[in-house]
Protein backbone atom coordinates (compact mmCIF):
# COMPACT_ATOMS: atom_id res chain seq x y z
CA UNK A 1 0.00 0.00 0.00
CA UNK A 2 3.33 2.27 0.55
CA UNK A 3 6.20 2.50 -0.16
CA UNK A 4 9.40 2.32 2.28
CA UNK A 5 12.38 4.03 1.93
CA UNK A 6 15.29 5.08 3.62
CA UNK A 7 15.49 8.50 5.47
CA UNK A 8 18.37 10.28 7.32
CA UNK A 9 17.00 11.26 10.69
CA UNK A 10 17.25 14.19 11.73
CA UNK A 11 18.71 15.78 14.92
CA UNK A 12 16.88 14.30 17.65
CA UNK A 13 15.75 17.89 19.38
CA UNK A 14 14.20 18.93 16.44
CA UNK A 15 11.85 16.10 15.73
CA UNK A 16 10.93 16.47 19.42
CA UNK A 17 12.02 12.77 20.96
CA UNK A 18 9.30 12.75 23.70
CA UNK A 19 6.51 13.37 21.62
CA UNK A 20 3.48 10.10 21.67
CA UNK A 21 1.75 9.43 18.69
CA UNK A 22 -1.41 7.43 18.35
CA UNK A 23 -1.82 5.56 15.36
CA UNK A 24 -5.34 4.00 14.30
CA UNK A 25 -5.06 1.88 11.71
CA UNK A 26 -6.78 -1.43 11.20
CA UNK A 27 -4.63 -2.87 8.28
CA UNK A 28 -1.70 -4.57 10.02
CA UNK A 29 0.88 -4.17 7.27
CA UNK A 30 0.15 -0.42 7.14
CA UNK A 31 -0.05 -0.40 10.69
CA UNK A 32 3.81 -2.31 11.87
CA UNK A 33 5.57 -0.26 8.89
CA UNK A 34 4.19 3.58 10.08
CA UNK A 35 4.73 2.38 13.75
CA UNK A 36 8.39 1.19 12.85
CA UNK A 37 9.39 4.36 10.80
CA UNK A 38 7.96 6.97 13.37
CA UNK A 39 9.88 5.01 16.57
CA UNK A 40 12.80 4.78 14.35
CA UNK A 41 12.60 9.02 14.35
CA UNK A 42 12.56 8.61 18.25
CA UNK A 43 8.62 8.97 18.76
CA UNK A 44 6.75 6.83 21.45
CA UNK A 45 3.62 5.09 19.73
CA UNK A 46 0.63 3.97 20.67
CA UNK A 47 -1.64 2.12 18.71
CA UNK A 48 -5.87 1.06 18.23
CA UNK A 49 -6.61 -1.12 15.28
CA UNK A 50 -10.52 -0.29 15.65
CA UNK A 51 -12.79 2.76 16.66
CA UNK A 52 -14.10 1.42 19.30
CA UNK A 53 -10.42 0.44 21.37
CA UNK A 54 -9.36 4.11 20.29
CA UNK A 55 -12.01 5.36 22.26
CA UNK A 56 -10.68 3.65 25.01
CA UNK A 57 -7.49 4.94 24.77
CA UNK A 58 -9.21 8.57 24.53
CA UNK A 59 -11.65 8.10 27.62
CA UNK A 60 -11.30 10.47 30.41
CA UNK A 61 -11.18 13.54 28.15
CA UNK A 62 -14.40 14.26 27.65
CA UNK A 63 -14.84 14.67 31.48
CA UNK A 64 -12.36 16.57 31.90
CA UNK A 65 -10.02 14.31 34.42
CA UNK A 66 -7.34 15.23 32.42
CA UNK A 67 -5.01 16.76 29.83
CA UNK A 68 -4.98 14.98 26.57
CA UNK A 69 -2.18 12.00 26.35
CA UNK A 70 -0.99 12.08 22.92
CA UNK A 71 0.61 14.69 20.80
CA UNK A 72 -0.51 13.90 17.72
CA UNK A 73 -2.83 11.56 15.93
CA UNK A 74 -2.75 9.29 13.04
CA UNK A 75 -6.38 8.52 11.94
CA UNK A 76 -7.73 5.82 9.24
CA UNK A 77 -11.25 6.64 8.50
CA UNK A 78 -12.14 3.10 7.30
CA UNK A 79 -12.38 1.53 10.98
CA UNK A 80 -14.60 -1.10 12.33
CA UNK A 81 -17.13 -0.51 15.10
CA UNK A 82 -16.70 3.63 14.89
CA UNK A 83 -15.23 5.39 11.86
CA UNK A 84 -12.16 7.91 11.47
CA UNK A 85 -14.86 10.51 11.04
CA UNK A 86 -17.04 10.32 13.98
CA UNK A 87 -13.51 9.65 16.45
CA UNK A 88 -12.15 13.16 14.61
CA UNK A 89 -15.93 14.79 15.34
CA UNK A 90 -15.91 13.76 18.82
CA UNK A 91 -12.49 15.36 19.04
CA UNK A 92 -13.50 18.64 18.16
CA UNK A 93 -16.64 18.79 19.93
CA UNK A 94 -14.72 18.16 23.21
CA UNK A 95 -12.66 21.54 22.04
CA UNK A 96 -9.24 18.96 21.99
CA UNK A 97 -6.62 21.01 19.44
CA UNK A 98 -4.79 17.89 19.30
CA UNK A 99 -3.44 17.65 15.85
CA UNK A 100 -5.26 14.99 13.61
CA UNK A 101 -3.61 13.39 10.61
CA UNK A 102 -6.03 11.46 8.64
CA UNK A 103 -4.23 7.99 6.52
CA UNK A 104 -7.14 7.42 4.09
CA UNK A 105 -7.93 5.06 0.75
CA UNK A 106 -10.33 7.24 -0.36
CA UNK A 107 -8.09 10.56 -2.18
CA UNK A 108 -11.41 12.29 -3.93
CA UNK A 109 -11.29 16.04 -3.33
CA UNK A 110 -14.80 15.27 -1.81
CA UNK A 111 -12.92 12.99 0.92
CA UNK A 112 -9.95 14.98 1.34
CA UNK A 113 -12.51 18.00 1.69
CA UNK A 114 -14.93 16.33 4.50
CA UNK A 115 -11.76 15.17 6.51
CA UNK A 116 -10.48 18.72 6.56
CA UNK A 117 -14.04 20.12 7.67
CA UNK A 118 -14.82 17.79 10.04
CA UNK A 119 -11.75 19.27 12.64
CA UNK A 120 -8.42 16.57 10.45
CA UNK A 121 -5.15 19.31 10.22
CA UNK A 122 -3.87 17.20 7.22
CA UNK A 123 -4.98 14.03 4.95
CA UNK A 124 -2.72 11.43 3.55
CA UNK A 125 -4.16 9.03 0.52
CA UNK A 126 -2.69 5.50 0.58
CA UNK A 127 -0.74 4.11 -1.70
CA UNK A 128 2.20 7.09 0.44
CA UNK A 129 5.69 7.67 1.23
CA UNK A 130 6.85 6.92 4.53
CA UNK A 131 9.28 10.11 3.90
CA UNK A 132 6.32 12.00 3.36
CA UNK A 133 4.14 10.71 6.41
CA UNK A 134 7.36 11.41 8.53
CA UNK A 135 8.02 14.86 7.29
CA UNK A 136 4.22 15.67 7.97
CA UNK A 137 3.96 14.20 11.52
CA UNK A 138 7.34 16.86 11.70
CA UNK A 139 5.67 19.80 10.09
CA UNK A 140 2.08 18.96 12.26
CA UNK A 141 4.47 18.74 15.75
CA UNK A 142 6.54 22.02 15.22
CA UNK A 143 3.50 23.64 14.41
CA UNK A 144 1.88 22.57 17.60
CA UNK A 145 4.87 23.49 19.23
CA UNK A 146 5.37 27.09 18.14
CA UNK A 147 1.27 27.73 18.71
CA UNK A 148 2.21 28.42 21.97
CA UNK A 149 0.72 25.53 23.34
CA UNK A 150 0.60 25.11 27.40
CA UNK A 151 2.96 22.93 28.58
CA UNK A 152 1.99 19.48 29.70
CA UNK A 153 0.83 20.03 33.84
CA UNK A 154 1.66 18.22 36.38
CA UNK A 155 0.15 15.85 37.99
CA UNK A 156 -0.90 14.82 41.22
CA UNK A 157 -2.20 12.39 43.94
CA UNK A 158 -2.55 12.89 47.27
CA UNK A 159 0.91 12.74 47.96
CA UNK A 160 2.59 11.85 44.59
CA UNK A 161 3.66 14.61 42.67
CA UNK A 162 4.51 13.44 39.23
CA UNK A 163 6.36 16.01 36.49
CA UNK A 164 5.82 14.76 33.25
CA UNK A 165 8.19 16.81 31.01
CA UNK A 166 11.19 16.28 33.81
CA UNK A 167 10.49 12.55 34.51
CA UNK A 168 10.81 12.77 37.96
CA UNK A 169 8.74 12.05 40.61
CA UNK A 170 7.67 12.98 44.62
CA UNK A 171 6.35 11.29 47.24
CA UNK A 172 5.68 12.81 50.33
CA UNK A 173 8.03 15.93 49.56
CA UNK A 174 11.35 13.35 48.59
CA UNK A 175 12.10 12.52 45.14
CA UNK A 176 12.50 9.04 44.34
CA UNK A 177 13.85 7.10 41.24
CA UNK A 178 11.42 5.12 39.17
CA UNK A 179 12.87 2.92 35.90
CA UNK A 180 10.80 3.97 32.35
CA UNK A 181 8.03 1.29 32.99
CA UNK A 182 7.76 2.12 36.41
CA UNK A 183 7.15 5.63 35.52
CA UNK A 184 5.01 4.91 32.77
CA UNK A 185 3.01 2.90 34.87
CA UNK A 186 2.64 5.44 37.24
CA UNK A 187 1.95 8.33 34.72
CA UNK A 188 -0.89 6.23 33.10
CA UNK A 189 -2.59 5.35 36.80
CA UNK A 190 -2.08 9.40 37.90
CA UNK A 191 -3.95 10.39 34.33
CA UNK A 192 -6.88 7.40 34.89
CA UNK A 193 -7.85 7.63 38.74
CA UNK A 194 -10.10 4.46 39.97
CA UNK A 195 -9.96 2.96 36.95
CA UNK A 196 -9.60 -0.85 36.68
CA UNK A 197 -6.76 -1.97 34.35
CA UNK A 198 -6.47 -5.71 33.63
CA UNK A 199 -2.53 -6.75 33.11
CA UNK A 200 -3.00 -7.58 29.55
CA UNK A 201 -4.43 -3.95 28.98
CA UNK A 202 -0.98 -2.50 31.45
CA UNK A 203 1.06 -4.73 28.87
CA UNK A 204 -0.43 -3.32 25.62
CA UNK A 205 -0.08 0.17 26.97
CA UNK A 206 3.08 0.35 28.60
CA UNK A 207 5.11 -2.56 26.81
CA UNK A 208 3.34 -2.65 23.45
CA UNK A 209 1.52 -5.02 21.46
CA UNK A 210 4.95 -6.75 20.16
CA UNK A 211 6.13 -7.23 23.54
CA UNK A 212 7.07 -11.26 24.44
CA UNK A 213 6.19 -12.16 27.71
CA UNK A 214 3.41 -12.95 30.51
CA UNK A 215 1.69 -10.95 32.88
CA UNK A 216 3.88 -11.76 35.62
CA UNK A 217 6.15 -8.80 34.07
CA UNK A 218 3.29 -6.24 35.31
CA UNK A 219 3.14 -8.06 38.54
CA UNK A 220 6.77 -7.78 39.17
CA UNK A 221 6.76 -3.68 37.90
CA UNK A 222 3.72 -3.68 40.54
CA UNK A 223 5.19 -5.16 43.79
CA UNK A 224 8.70 -2.51 42.83
CA UNK A 225 6.67 0.65 42.55
CA UNK A 226 4.54 -0.17 45.78
CA UNK A 227 8.01 -0.26 47.55
CA UNK A 228 8.87 3.52 46.02
CA UNK A 229 5.29 5.10 46.75
CA UNK A 230 3.38 3.10 49.55
CA UNK A 231 4.45 3.38 53.31
CA UNK A 232 3.13 -0.34 53.90
CA UNK A 233 3.53 -2.10 50.34
CA UNK A 234 2.05 -5.29 51.90
CA UNK A 235 -1.37 -2.65 52.74
CA UNK A 236 -1.11 -0.45 49.77
CA UNK A 237 -2.66 2.70 49.90
CA UNK A 238 -2.63 3.86 46.23
CA UNK A 239 -2.10 0.43 43.96
CA UNK A 240 -5.12 -1.49 45.20
CA UNK A 241 -5.15 -5.39 43.21
CA UNK A 242 -8.94 -5.78 42.28
CA UNK A 243 -8.69 -9.41 42.03
CA UNK A 244 -10.11 -11.15 39.19
CA UNK A 245 -9.88 -7.91 37.29
CA UNK A 246 -6.37 -6.34 37.79
CA UNK A 247 -5.45 -3.00 39.63
CA UNK A 248 -6.44 -0.09 40.24
CA UNK A 249 -4.84 3.49 41.60
CA UNK A 250 -6.85 5.44 44.47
Amino acid sequence: MFTREIIKSPPRAEIGQMSRILVVEDEELIREMVVLGLEGEGYTIATATDGRSALALLQGVEYGLNEFPFDLVILDLMLPQVNGMDICRLLRHQGNPVPILILSAKGSETDRVLGLEVGADDYITKPFSMRELIARCRALLRRQRLGGLPQIPVLQFKDIVLYPQECRVMVRQAEVSLSPKEFRLLELFINYPRRVWSREQLLDQIWGADFVGDSKTVDVHIRWLREKLELDPSHPEYIITVRGFGYRFG
